[in-house]
């Protein structure tokens, strides 16, 4: 069953399945309405990004563009890896608005480890939701991914989720790094995701973990990298995960969807952001249909767990969330899906400033907890 809150007609006539909607819908999280595409598309043409979002957004923005931040497209990989990046925009607002350095939301520990690639070691950071301690029941596991397009970020930028969904899910998460491009194409980060997963599978134990209770979750490129695990997973014959936690997931290759047109400056990510990342990670651009990219044209979604999908407004990216509901609905996989307005790409970790986060991240560990047996 998919959960929409988006309330734009103009937008569910070209992606939506309206009738299905009717008969399914669930309550949800009280929402603006969302402005038409016209109108985006008139406000992003100069980025717009600070005028749309919400006003604890909009603070995240401003400082971001404030710490020095430059459209990825515009640097080269050194650059974008070294620039500051929304997470710490976030934190600085934070310590603006307290007087002193924002302290990470407390867990009851994590663990820097190493987990197996498709080609070696990989980084890996272990956290226990609070409450816990070692030796005490076995708890289900999640394995995260990470965003940055597959070029950029790591553990330490995308620690805020972790550490959220440890709590939300009460649940061990393990997040994983993946190799990246230039330095190792595609599908180099795929691969690693499904090799990483089985080893996690195979060694949940020694975290405390039950591997008979596992889901896969990821934003971005990450949220790719769950679906695909989970594909692999069918397909490979590997342990089933009982649920996919997508955030603003990259799932397609138009880069003509109303959201694309509407956020095409948007800050943090744009339209020429998207291409930089791809143009970085994929051997060239006829594989950009590739079904574990294109996901929303060519993959097969047929017989997968259930699905959560979380999406932004001011992201170019919000459509491939909304097709993907729709072609996941279509394939008789349970979804949840639900958008908020007022916000960009990278929201999801930011609940220390941004009430928005913190209601997705509440909408998130509800649907893991039922997937999961959480009490």
């Amino acid at each position: 069953m998919a959960t929409r809150p988006d309330k734009d007609n103009k937008m569910r006539s070209l992606l939506l399945a309206t009738t299905a909607i009717a008969a399914f819908a669930m309550p949800t999280f009280a929402q603006e309405e969302p402005r038409p595409v016209d109108e985006a598309v008139a406000t992003s043409k100069d980025s717009g990004t600070v005028d749309r979002a919400n006003p604890e957004m909009a603070a995240v923005i401003t400082k971001l563009m404030e710490l020095g931040a430059k459209p990825v497209n515009t640097l080269s990989v050194e650059e974008a890896r070294s620039q500051p990046t929304p997470a710490d925009a976030a934190m600085a607002v934070a310590e603006e608005k307290t007087g002193k350095p924002p302290e990470p939301e407390a867990v009851a520990r994590t663990e820097d480890v190493k987990v197996s690639g498709a080609a070696g070691e990989l980084d890996a950071r272990v956290y226990w939701p609070e409450g816990t301690e070692e030796g005490g029941e076995a708890l289900p596991v999640i394995v995260y991914f990470h965003g940055g397009g597959w070029v950029i970020a790591d553990l330490d930028v995308y620690d805020a989720s972790p550490r959220a969904l440890t709590n939300q899910a009460k649940a061990v998460v393990v997040s994983v790094h993946y190799r990246q491009g230039p330095e190792d194409k595609f599908p180099a980060a795929h691969d690693d995701a499904i090799a990483a997963y089985s080893y996690v599978v195979e060694n949940a134990g020694q975290w405390n973990g039950d591997a008979e209770r596992i889901a896969v979750a990821g934003e971005s490129a990450g949220g790719n990298l769950a679906l695909n695990v989970a594909i692999a997973a069918r397909d490979q014959q590997l342990t089933t995960p009982d649920a996919i936690l997508a955030v603003y997931p990259v799932a397609g290759d138009d880069l003509e969807t109303p959201s694309y047109i509407a956020n095409q400056n948007a800050v943090p990510l744009g339209k020429a952001d998207i291409e930089w990342f791809v143009g970085h990670y994929l051997n060239d651009m006829t594989e950009t249909a590739d079904p574990r990219i294109d996901l929303v044209g060519s993959a097969d979604l047929a017989d997968l767990p259930p699905v959560t999908i979380v999406s932004a407004e001011i992201d170019p990216l919000q459509s491939e969330g909304m097709m993907l509901a729709d072609k996941l609905e279509g394939a008789g996989v349970e979804v949840a899906y639900q958008n908020w307005n007022g916000v960009t790409h990278e929201f999801f970790g930011m609940a220390a400033v941004v009430p928005e986060a913190k209601e997705a991240q509440d909408f998130a560990g509800a649907q893991l907890r039922t997937a999961l047996g959480v009490q």
